[in-house]
């Protein structure tokens, strides 16, 4: 192997940033077509789906920005989320920044995605992108391609259809459902039924301006009917694609299957309770609020879900393509090459970049790409980007806490605090009841303990959970301890767990991607020869499961050796929790196939780092044996939580608003 190809990526980003132009998002394209043609280009949308009798559209050359708008809302069957927002404005700006609507966008799941039909010679077909837009399959749309030749509602990934116009309750699917289609007009799907849009639709007096509900006549389009379907508020709704099984019996993700033996599910709190109410995480009732503003005139008060479904990922594309933007003028700004050309790290648009623009010498001013030539476009370009940005703060701010919920820390307790050796276990807490932590895609979720002890002068005598110069913890998938350049963390805590693939003379191996590795020049995804019922897992593949069950709590133990101790007493221990949506060795495993937006996969891992989440940074004396609270969150006699004011961030607006009272376990 060339010692350059053993790190994430070859060397950092040094290049100009203005020197980035719009070619960037067709060498994304290239090495997406690499990858078709080692594969053989198959549609896989068709034969699985209902109501796909419309002609297949080819993979088309990127659209002008001018062009966007008018495909959103030219495409039969499948309306746009931009075309619900007109009349829900609250439930789209929540959905344009969350995982669902990122969901087709992430370069990351795109790259594993392709990376996985590489290595079986095409034959894990359309099996992860199906979830990811399905729309896109539906359409017919090739599983590889970069998204820039999407269609632009099958960028929107999980967007409003893909929930509202389903009419049957599928079970664990895997994600294998079928669309309802149907104009905007046509009757979507609610869990309440039809009595308020029958009021408005009954309006004589103008108070809700003109509607029509077909193709004729003029006024606001509006769905003429919201047909009943209880299983959009149950937890069996969100398990038709959170309960993940592979087609050779691999058991990819249990998020619902945890649930369904959960004490939350016993005492009947649903999903939607934890994930769309007030507080993220904590089942703390629902906000009372128009569902709907028809021509600037609210419907009456009702239950109202929050539809920001805050997880563990977090965007790493540019603040021009996520969250999605609503306005026909932000659309009409750009495409996606032509934003991928905008450096807004440079301050391009800003006050303070524009007049030294305009105060330069004629030769010494910036060459900038077509679409950004004029200091106007610049401009307005700033002003949108300055409301993703913040919109993309208020994620961050819910994200941490509806991990803050689940990611808890209990007591720390001091088990010798001789200098003859240190040693000391903290308690990690799961805070929910509904669910192990982590839960979903669990062999690519990253939590862990860095632990660093001091002595009385401040020097380090103790590290675990500290990081490689990837981002990477020193496990067994850190490039460097694989290489020996770092030792291994051998007393490391982390909630991630392991894909294991048994080899061809029968042992095992932990790998990054549970494919295994194979002999056969043309590997192919395998179905198993036996009935997996009995063992819940095929043969040749494993993961080795570390979360930690609903409302339990795990230790973690810690010993300093007295060689490594300084003497010089009394030791102090700096404990943080940390939260990565991957890690960076997986965009290591991944890099061959290249990432969309002309991304390198410096970038990617450098984004994915910058993007962690520190949950928890507490400070603790190791002074004397026993035990002591860490107050992460703080609790109270009982061991609960305080208040849910302390799942929020110190900055957060909601705090003192959300729910009063302490959160009930």
């Amino acid at each position: 192997m060339n010692p350059e190809d053993r790190d994430v990526t070859p060397e950092r980003k040094t290049s100009d940033a203005m020197a980035r132009t719009a070619g960037a998002a067709l060498v994304a394209a290239a090495l997406f077509a690499a990858v078709l043609a080692a594969c053989g280009e198959t549609r896989f949308a068709t034969p699985f789906y209902r109501n796909t009798e419309r002609p297949v559209p080819p993979v088309s050359e990127e659209l002008p920005a001018r062009d966007v708008h008018a495909a959103l809302l030219d495409l039969d069957g499948f309306p746009s989320a931009r075309a619900c927002g007109q009349c829900h404005p609250d439930h789209y700006r929540e959905w344009s920044v969350s995982p669902h609507a990122y969901a087709q966008l992430s370069p990351v799941f795109n790259a594993m995605q392709s990376k996985i039909v590489d290595l079986t010679n095409g034959t894990f077909g359309d099996f992860c992108i199906r979830c990811h837009t399905p729309v896109g399959m539906t359409l017919g749309e090739p599983v590889l391609a970069p998204n820039a030749t999407r269609h632009p509602v099958s960028r929107e990934g999980i967007t409003c259809v893909v929930c509202h116009r389903i009419d049957r309750t599928y079970g664990k699917v895997s994600s294998r459902f079928g669309l309802v289609q149907g104009e905007l007009t046509d009757p979507v799907y609610g869990p309440s039924g039809n009595a308020e849009l029958r009021r408005v639709l009954a309006d004589k007096d103008g108070v809700y301006g003109e509607l029509r509900t077909d193709d004729e006549g003029t006024g606001q389009e509006i769905h003429r009917d919201v047909l009943p379907l209880a299983e959009l508020s149950e937890s069996g709704f969100c398990g038709s694609c959170h309960d993940v099984t592979l087609s050779n019996g691999f058991r990819l993700e249990e998020a619902f299957s945890e649930y369904k033996s959960s004490p939350a599910a016993a005492e009947g709190t649903s999903c939607q309770d934890c994930h769309m109410g007030k507080v993220p995480g904590v089942a703390s009732g629902y906000d009372e609020a128009p569902a709907a503003v028809v021509f600037g005139t609210p419907t009456r008060p009702r239950k109202r879900t929050n539809h920001m479904f805050p997880g563990p990922d977090y965007s790493i594309v540019h603040p021009g393509l996520f969250p999605h933007v609503i306005d026909k003028r932000d659309l009409d700004l750009a495409n996606v090459s032509e934003w991928l050309a905008f450096d807004h790290e440079a301050g391009w648009g800003t006050d303070e970049f524009e007049a030294a623009v305009r105060e330069a010498d004629a030769e010494d001013r910036p060459e900038f790409p077509d679409a950004w030539r004029t200091r106007s476009s610049r401009v307005k370009a700033r002003r949108l980007l300055d409301g993703q940005e913040a919109l993309l703060d208020e994620y961050k701010h819910t994200q941490r806490a509806l991990l803050r919920a689940g990611y808890q820390l209990g007591d720390v307790e001091v088990l010798d605090p001789g200098d003859d050796g240190l040693r000391f276990r903290v308690q990690v807490v799961n805070g929910t009841d509904g669910h192990n932590i982590p839960t979903g895609f669990i062999a690519e979720r990253s939590t862990w303990l860095e632990v660093t002890v001091t002595d009385a002068d401040g020097a380090v005598v103790f590290r675990s959970g500290d990081r490689d110069p990837n981002g990477d913890v020193r496990d067994l998938h850190s490039v460097f301890v694989h290489d020996g350049a770092l030792p291994l963390d051998e007393q490391l805590f982390s909630l991630q767990a392991k894909f294991i693939t048994r080899n061809v003379r029968g042992g095992e191996r932990e790998q990054v991607l549970a494919v295994n590795h194979s002999l056969d020049p043309l590997p192919f995804l395998r179905p198993e020869t036996r009935s997996t019922i009995l063992t819940g897992r095929p043969s040749d593949a494993r993961i080795q499961r570390t979360g930690i069950p609903p409302e339990a709590r795990f230790w973690a133990d810690y010993e300093v050796p007295a060689e490594e101790l300084s003497g010089r007493g009394p030791y102090t221990l700096r404990l943080r929790m940390i939260s990565s949506m991957v890690p960076p060795n997986l965009v290591h495993a991944i890099r061959s196939v290249g990432f969309d937006y002309g991304m390198t996969p410096r970038e990617v891992a450098d984004s994915v780092v910058a993007g962690q989440n520190v949950l928890w940074d507490v400070t603790l004396p190791l002074a004397e044996r026993g035990r002591q609270p860490t107050d992460a969150p703080p609790r109270d006699a009982d061991g609960g939580v305080r208040h849910t004011d302390d799942l929020l961030d110190a900055d957060d607006p909601r705090r003192g608003a959300a729910v009063a009272g302490p959160v009930e376990r």
